[in-house]
């Protein structure tokens, strides 16, 4: 009954319900719930599930699976802001698409902080023996309390109902705060949960550790927009109200879940608590002088940009110069996620019997420059076969550059420096995605605008920023041939 009622008042609450309550309302054990989930994971087999193989003697897949659920609750929080929220906001809101835009970059403003994150998880003592399980349980709780006010901060913003009473700048003030809130949260979570996989992985399993977080938050953006489409299909704001009350519960649940016994308690870091740290800019300057870690800040930087110039431009290139439908466009990002999935699952299997991660990222960087041709070769061809093949050969090249620049980073992180290195990482590869989406649509726009009409072709802007994009990926080339000849040095 108790589980019955809950469900009336809110279908994702009651999934929940269902999960953490027995028919008299009395809580079921964890342990039960992880025992039925992890059963059915494992019995995919390592057959389907390509990452089975990262698990350890010390760290065993349901452990392991169970680590990765943070990464769930990262995906569905992306899925919420930049999908289902854009669309929602901008066509049954009225809300101005420039102030959407707006509104959906705020989180990138804290992505800079990642690295500093990382750090003070690196060397916060805590008297319960922790240093990374209170940063993670800090940003779940930042980023339930974004999505516990962001439905109505929306309904303000929207002026809809009894909110058309209140002032312009409540509505703008709140829904600003709600989407900092979450973006402070989910980059907090990600980057140290990373590193608290980076701890618990051995060295040479954590490439399949890497391949699995990712999938992981992959399978997560996947579910979360199959779930809010199903849920909103029918659209009242109270129905959206529900959605994202449902998502905040689900972000503490999964997080909970994701935490429970994963770091053990060393009682060193109590006795060590009040010992002089190295602040910061020490800790920066020392992670920054080894091993190039600039240059691969920089190869990060430009190969994340060259994989994310054409995001907001696939689908909209597809329907204006293709003339593909609503329904095929929208296929094209599921084109896209499988080639990353091809990419994750190939570079984890390679990487893990020793390879260079660098020349796997390299090898992710030349099979971006072909798809990026054969999608702009795809408007004189006329040729949506070709546009698809395009497309899952960038998600596939994005998927071998990003597990191998993440491994090459987890591999080189110095001692007891592993949240920094991945926070910088995180940083780098959040503010260049931001900076270069944001880019790649200002420059499709600003060539059609500045072009002679009479020469002006649909293809016109697409092409431009594709041609940057391949630029990019050269200049990504360039300045990774050093640290691959580094690497060959050294063997």
């Amino acid at each position: 009954m108790a589980t019955a009622r809950v469900s009336q008042t809110n279908p994702l609450i009651g999934v929940f319900a269902y999960l953490c309550l027995s028919s008299d309302g009395i809580p079921r054990t964890m342990n039960r719930v992880s025992q039925h989930v992890m059963r059915a994971w494992i019995g995919l087999g390592s057959r389907f599930l390509p990452f089975a193989d990262a698990a350890t003697p010390d760290l065993p897949l349901p452990r392991l699976l169970r680590l990765s659920l943070f990464q769930v609750s990262v995906g569905m929080a992306l899925v919420l802001l930049v999908g289902t929220l854009n669309r929602v906001m901008i066509v049954e809101l009225n809300v101005p698409a420039s102030l959407v835009g707006v509104m959906i970059s705020l989180p990138l403003i804290f992505a800079p902080f990642r690295a500093l994150i990382g750090f003070r998880s690196d060397t916060h003592r805590s008297e319960l023996g922790w240093k990374r399980v209170p940063f993670i349980f800090r940003g779940a709780m930042v980023q339930f309390g974004g999505l516990a006010i962001m439905p109505f901060a929306l309904l303000v913003l929207s002026g809809g109902g009894n909110a058309s009473h209140a002032p312009a700048w409540i509505g703008y003030l709140s829904a600003g705060l709600a989407f900092l809130l979450v973006g402070a949260g989910l980059h907090t979570t990600q980057t140290v949960g990373l590193a608290l996989a980076t701890d618990l992985a051995p060295k040479e399993s954590q490439p399949n550790v890497v391949g699995l977080m990712y999938v992981m938050l992959l399978f997560g953006m996947i579910g979360s927009a199959l779930l809010f489409g199903a849920f909103l299909a029918n659209f009242t704001p109270g129905r959206l109200i529900q959605v994202i009350q449902g998502s905040a519960v689900m972000t503490i649940v999964l997080n909970t879940c994701a935490l429970w016994k994963q770091e053990g308690r060393n009682r060193s870091r109590m006795a060590q608590a009040h010992r002089t740290q190295p602040n910061f800019q020490q800790s920066w300057q020392r992670f920054i002088h080894g091993g190039q870690a600039m240059r691969r800040l920089i190869a990060v930087g430009c190969g994340t940009m060259a994989f994310s110039m054409e995001d907001v431009l696939l689908e909209p290139y597809g329907g204006q110069v293709l003339h593909l439908t609503v329904g095929d466009t929208t296929k094209l990002t599921a084109t896209l996620a499988v080639g990353g999935l091809l990419g994750f699952g190939l570079a984890s299997r390679v990487l893990s019997r020793g390879a260079d991660p660098f020349r796997m990222a390299g090898y992710g960087v030349l099979a971006g420059i072909p798809g990026f041709i054969a999608v702009m070769m795809a408007a004189p061809l006329a040729s949506a076969s070709v546009f698809g093949s395009g497309t899952l050969l960038i998600g596939f090249g994005a998927g071998l550059f990003g597990h191998g620049t993440l491994t090459a980073t987890m591999n080189l992180a110095p001692p007891n420096q592993a949240g920094l290195a991945l926070g910088a990482w995180g940083a780098v590869q959040a503010s260049a995605a931001g900076v270069a989406i944001a880019l790649g649509g200002i420059l499709r726009d600003l060539v059609n605008g500045l072009a002679p009409h009479y020469l002006l072709a649909a293809a016109t802007g697409y092409d431009f920023v594709y041609c940057v994009e391949v630029m990019l990926l050269f200049a990504t080339l360039l300045t990774m041939v050093p640290l691959i000849r580094r690497v060959e040095a050294h063997t």
